[in-house]
């Protein structure tokens, strides 16, 4: 323990050793639990027998609520690690350390990160139990998990560079939370309006579209939400797959893992006193 980085033991030791931590685990379990058990019995009381596709219903509404704490949670425990340092004056402190910027950032988003990692393994036995009706395979549970773990990192990354960024907590967060949105919502809602332009001028050329657009495919191939539902095949796309040189789940990860490297290493690179410091938007 004594090699473990010292900002990130301290964070990870007050973190976990409150009672606030088990407390919330306990909660969440039991109203995700709760949630799964009153839906089976329900549909257990309209028709004895519980079908496969009932199974996939559920463990579908179970992955949106994941995919929506992971937006509210994590942008909330990020978005404040760096700024609130600066505002509590302890960053200068903190900065003189044998710490480089770097580890000082990758400390404090694991240390955000851990809680909500543990919510999402604590959460594996009950999906066990949706994947023990049938109606799903192994590859798309473990997908769904791998999926909710870049997904984090994205929005870690998200919220640790606006923190990095703005001297205030409250603009931090506010702008974290306005970029998780755009990528949550807003790339479905402007793939959407594009490839309805796109149709619009097909018609009026009297040609079909024979395949997505190139913008529109990575729009969509870029949204949380509809390529959760393509993982547990649904088909949520606005037209025709265009082929790609990767798949759609490849596609997201590479863009989610290039955009959390680049803002860690800026969130670094931006900490460290040495570099100059704009201040536009403080």
């Amino acid at each position: 323990m004594k090699e473990l980085n010292p900002v990130l033991l301290k964070e990870m030791r007050q973190r976990f050793r409150t009672y606030r931590s088990p407390l919330v685990l306990l909660l969440y379990l039991m109203v995700v639990g709760g949630f799964s058990l009153c839906y089976i019995y329900l549909r257990w009381r309209s028709a004895p027998s519980f079908s496969p596709g009932s199974s996939k219903d559920i463990f579908t509404v179970l992955s949106m609520a994941q995919l929506g704490l992971l937006a509210f949670v994590v942008p909330g425990l990020t978005a404040g690690v760096i700024s609130g340092e600066r505002e509590r004056q302890t960053l200068n402190v903190l900065l003189t350390t044998e710490l480089s910027p770097l580890g000082i950032v990758v400390s404090k988003m694991i240390s955000s990160c851990s809680f909500i990692a543990l919510l999402l393994f604590a959460t594996l036995p009950l999906y066990s139990l949706v994947f023990m009706y049938g109606g799903l395979a192994p590859l798309q549970i473990l997908g769904i998990l791998g999926f909710f773990l870049i997904t984090m990192l994205l929005y870690a990354a998200i919220g640790i560079s606006c923190s990095t960024y703005f001297k205030r907590t409250g603009i931090s967060t506010v702008t974290a939370y306005g970029l998780v949105f755009f990528q949550l919502a807003g790339t479905g809602f402007l793939g959407a309006f594009i490839y309805t332009l796109y149709l619009q001028q097909a018609e009026m050329a009297m040609v079909r579209l024979q395949e997505t657009p190139l913008i529109v495919q990575l729009l969509q191939d870029n949204n949380p939400v509809m390529v959760m539902l393509r993982i547990l095949g649904e088909s949520a796309t606005f037209g025709p797959d265009r082929e790609m040189w990767l798949p759609y789940w490849g596609t997201y990860t590479v863009t989610c893992l290039v955009i959390s490297v680049i803002l860690i290493l800026w969130s670094g690179w931006k900490l460290n006193p040495v570099n100059h410091n704009r201040k536009l938007f403080r």
